[in-house]
């Protein structure tokens, strides 16, 4: 799993003879009906917002992000349509790698949660397996493509944990709902992770915004 910053919201006017931040940006879009939209200062008013939910104001500044994950867990995340996304594609590229996962347990009491509850035994057992389907998976994937089969065809030869990379470009205000459900616990660990990652990034670019929501 891998999570980089790509881009974020570049304004291009000046208050005070300075450059705006992305929330600065939010904060002026804000005072639209202010006389006096160009205060420099913003962190009270970002606050209000929050907790007024005054939401719309976070959708005036975007973020993208790189995320490397598996095909597993890449359609948790494009299940999220306030965003856009850009995707590898197996069927123009060649897929290179296969995933390792760590096995859990599975809770019974509930469908949607795992443990780590396993043995040793059965967690060696669970890695030894993967090995196996990853090297015969990847075996008969690249002697299709030599023998012409295409690619689109010869993917369905390949696991969930065939390595993947997308683009995910939102808005703040996507970003904090995206991060407020997907860094609970209720969450894959896997994609939680990769939300504990996310909002390590948005606290950097964002964090007048990120201590109004209590992150931190």
């Amino acid at each position: 799993m891998q999570v980089r910053l790509i881009s974020v919201t570049a304004p291009l006017i000046r208050v005070d003879s300075q450059e705006l931040t992305p929330e600065g940006l939010m904060a002026y879009c804000a005072r639209v009906s202010s006389p006096h939209q160009e205060t420099p200062d913003y962190e009270k008013l970002l606050g209000y917002c929050i907790a007024k939910k005054h939401w719309s104001v976070f959708e005036m500044a975007d973020m993208t992000v790189e995320i490397v994950t598996s095909r597993a867990i890449s359609p948790q995340i494009l299940r999220h349509r306030s965003f856009q996304f850009q995707e590898f594609s197996q069927r123009y590229a060649r897929a290179q790698e296969i995933e390792h996962y760590e096995p859990r347990g599975q809770d019974s009491n509930n469908r949607q949660n795992s443990l780590e509850n396993l043995d040793d035994v059965t967690i060696a057992w669970f890695e030894k397996a993967q090995k196996e389907v990853a090297v015969l998976a990847l075996e008969r994937y690249n002697a299709a493509l030599e023998k012409g089969i295409a690619k689109e065809c010869a993917r369905v030869l390949l696991p969930l944990g065939t390595r993947t990379k997308l683009y995910m470009k939102g808005s703040v205000r996507s970003w904090i709902h995206y991060l407020e459900v997907r860094t609970d616990r209720s969450t894959q660990k896997e994609h939680r992770d990769i939300a504990l990652e996310i909002q390590k990034v948005f606290m950097e670019q964002f964090p007048v915004t990120s201590a109004a929501l209590g992150w931190g």
